[in-house]
């Protein structure tokens, strides 16, 4: 029995799963001070939908936030969650990209790359964890958890010894829906921690209502570190508050000896954002309660609001228990794969088509042919051959790892791009958003003739500039 370690998620999944990752550097800058004396093991402040947010929404460079919040924490780990081929985009890049872009994210200020796949397929994983062991990152390998026939415990013991064979650093698993229930994880982590020897970290989310329970009962089974959020980014969709698993753990062999009064200042500081958020209507109430038919439909809770906005554009939200009762098919279907970004997405949309056309699979999706194709890679179960035949009929199924087929493709991106580039880093902004980046691009160079004029302005042609 030993202490228990916390990652704290407020700067990337926190916002990212209450306010669509509208957080911005400046409002992260302030507090960077106060929360690099907790004595955190890490703080995940980038990857997942940050990259995207940031040029799309915010028109930030995601490159010189993770620069300033280097700059800013100088005691503590700092994390990013990576799609293992995808990157942070939507699709299978080429080695060299996926490289190179793990390569500058450590040279940037990353320490920790929390790498999965969306089917847990190990060959999309590889890639990232060789290049981030070569550039003397941490490599942890994060498993997404997920129910169903074929995941048993044989199933994640076996692929957990994989994952240390590969010479990945950690395990983590990946609990997007809030599906693992306390004493599942006390059986999960309790085996697991027999079967290797590198630490494991659990992440979860409160979806579901569990999520505290979860956690205690993980802890007490062996688990090394957990995810949590500081209280006004925390709950709902977002994880259990970091106070509370402290107190938690105050007294006990297992506890973090972190600071309730350093941790009630930082919360003082995040409240506002809150409130704001919660004014602005950013923040949606109902993404703070509990949704049990995530436990029923092992159904994420953004995939379920991104069902909700389907039917409703489609005028059919009459049709709402259909789909939920539909998903768990479309699922089966496609070969049972966890849903996490993007399969979530690939099975709602295609249950959602399913029912309002009234005959399944009769209007497949473009992704839903890719995966029935292999082009995501290989699911733990095989494929309905029925559907298969119907989706994409005759065209032959790819059995190799993917990106196998994917040519090596930075050069040709640094020619596509070559008139926008300021920094090396732009070349990887652009490979993973084009269109996105290259907006951002116009906009940065826009600011900067602004701040140009305005100099020149002033100077009044006294001097040089």
């Amino acid at each position: 029995m030993k202490p228990v370690k916390i990652t704290e998620t407020v700067l990337r999944d926190a916002h990212q799963s209450l306010i669509a990752t509208r957080m911005t550097t400046e409002q992260m800058l302030p507090i960077i001070d106060k929360m690099d004396k907790v004595g955190y093991h890490s703080v995940e402040c980038w990857g997942g939908a940050t990259f995207d947010a940031s040029l799309r929404f915010l028109k930030e460079d995601p490159w010189e936030r993770l620069r300033k919040l280097r700059d800013g924490f100088k005691n503590t780990k700092l994390q990013m969650l990576f799609r293992g081929q995808n990157i942070l985009g939507y699709r299978h890049y080429a080695d060299d990209v996926v490289s190179y872009f793990v390569q500058k994210s450590i040279a940037n200020g990353i320490d920790i790359i929390r790498i999965f796949d969306c089917l847990n397929d190990m060959r999309n994983l590889k890639c990232a964890v060789d290049a981030a062991i070569r550039e003397k990152g941490h490599a942890q390998i994060a498993l997404s958890y997920t129910l169903g026939d074929a995941y048993t415990l044989e199933y994640w013991k076996d692929i957990a010894k994989r994952i240390e064979d590969m010479g990945a650093h950690s395990i983590c698993f990946k609990d997007m829906a809030g599906l693992l229930l306390p004493y599942k994880a006390t059986e999960l982590i309790g085996t697991l921690k027999d079967t290797v020897s590198i630490p494991i970290q659990l992440h979860t989310h409160y979806t579901s209502g569990v999520a505290s329970m979860t956690y205690l009962k993980a802890v007490e089974a062996g688990c090394d570190v957990i995810d949590t959020a500081i209280s006004p980014f925390s709950m709902g969709t977002s994880q259990p508050a970091t106070e509370v698993m402290v107190e938690t753990f105050k007294g006990t062999p297992y506890d973090t000896g972190l600071d309730q009064q350093l941790l009630a200042e930082i919360a003082d500081y995040f409240r506002p954002l809150r409130e704001e958020a919660l004014a602005s209507g950013l923040l949606n109430p109902k993404v703070l309660g509990v949704n049990i038919k995530t436990l029923l439909y092992q159904v994420p809770g953004g995939m379920l609001s991104n069902m909700v906005s389907q039917l409703k554009d489609m005028k059919a939200e009459d049709k709402y228990q259909e789909v939920l009762e539909e998903i768990p098919r479309v699922r089966k279907d496609l070969g049972e794969p966890p849903l996490v970004t993007p399969s979530s997405q690939i099975v709602g949309t295609q249950a959602v088509l399913n029912v309002i056309s009234g005959e399944r699979y009769k209007t497949p999706t473009k992704e839903c042919k890719a995966v029935l194709s292999g082009e995501y890679g290989q699911t733990v179960k095989p494929f309905n051959p029925e559907v298969q035949k119907k989706v994409i009929g005759d065209k032959e199924v790819i059995t190799c790892r993917p990106a196998d087929l994917i040519e090596n493709e930075l050069d040709k991106i640094e020619a596509e791009m070559a008139q926008w580039k300021e920094q090396d880093e732009d070349v990887l902004s652009y490979a993973l958003f084009p269109q996105v980046a290259t907006d951002f691009f116009k906009y940065r160079a826009a600011q900067k003739k602004k701040v140009d004029v305005n100099i020149a302005d002033t100077n009044n042609g006294a001097y040089p500039v």
